[in-house]
C-alpha cells in the first residue's frame, strides 16, 4: 500500500482502486438528492446550489485521484473537498447565526488559520496514518461548535439534529480514513472507501440542513 498511499491501491493500474474509485458515486447520488430538494424548495437558493454542485465536483476528482493519482487529479480531489467545507462554515454564520457579511469573512479566514494550525502542528505529532488525518478534525470540531450552538438558539432545534447527525457520521467516518493503513496488513481493501460513503451522507445531511433552514 503505502507507496500508493492507499491500502487498496498495489500498483500503478487505472482500477487499482476499485473500491475507493466506484464509491465516488455517492457523493453524485448525494449532490442529485439535494439538487431534487432545492428544485422542491423553489430553485432560488444560489449559495445551495454551489455547494450542491461542489459536492458533485467532489464525487468527479475523487474518482480521478483513486484511478489516476498524479498531481492535478491530488488538486481535483483536494479543493472542491476544501472549498465546500469552509464555504458551508461561513453559510452556517450567515444563514444559521444572522452575522454580517464582515464578521462571516473574518470568522471563516480565523477558521482556516486553526485548521493549518491543527493539520501542521498536532498533525506533525501524530503516526503516520493518522497524519492526513489531522486537518479535518477541524471541520470535525466546528460541526461540533455549531451544533452546541444551535441547540441553545430557539427555533433551531430541527437544523441543530441534522448538523449534529453530521458530525456524528463525519467522526465515524474519519476513524475509518485513519484506519485505512493501520488495518492495511489484514484487510487489502483497505477502509478508504468507508470514508467516502459515510462523507456522502455527511455532506447531504449538511446541505438539507441548509436548504430548509
Amino acid at each position: 500500500m503505502l507507496s500508493y498511499g492507499y491500502c487498496e491501491r498495489l500498483s500503478g493500474a487505472f482500477w487499482a482502486e476499485p473500491w475507493n474509485a466506484l464509491t465516488n458515486g455517492a457523493f453524485l447520488l448525494a449532490a442529485v438528492a439535494a439538487f431534487q430538494l432545492w428544485r422542491r424548495g423553489g430553485g432560488s437558493d444560489r449559495p445551495s446550489l454551489a455547494l450542491t454542485l461542489l459536492v458533485f465536483a467532489i464525487g468527479i476528482g475523487s474518482f480521478l485521484y483513486h484511478t489516476m493519482p498524479q498531481g492535478w487529479t491530488l488538486a481535483a480531489d483536494v479543493v472542491p473537498i476544501q472549498l465546500f467545507a469552509f464555504c458551508y462554515f461561513g453559510l452556517a454564520l450567515t444563514r444559521f447565526f444572522g452575522l454580517s457579511w464582515r464578521t462571516t469573512v473574518l470568522g471563516t479566514l480565523a477558521f482556516f488559520a486553526f485548521a493549518l494550525l491543527l493539520s501542521g502542528g498536532v498533525g506533525s505529532l501524530l503516526p503516520q496514518p493518522a497524519r492526513g488525518s489531522a486537518g479535518y478534525a477541524a471541520f470535525l470540531l466546528a460541526l461540533a461548535g455549531v451544533t452546541g450552538t444551535l441547540l441553545r438558539r430557539p427555533g433551531c432545534q430541527d437544523t441543530a439534529r441534522q448538523v449534529g447527525s453530521a458530525g456524528l457520521v463525519f467522526a465515524v467516518s474519519l476513524a475509518f480514513r485513519t484506519l485505512d493503513g493501520a488495518l492495511c496488513g489484514g484487510w487489502s481493501m483497505g477502509t478508504h472507501w468507508l470514508w467516502h460513503l459515510l462523507n456522502a451522507g455527511v455532506l447531504y445531511l449538511l446541505l438539507r440542513a441548509a436548504i430548509l433552514r
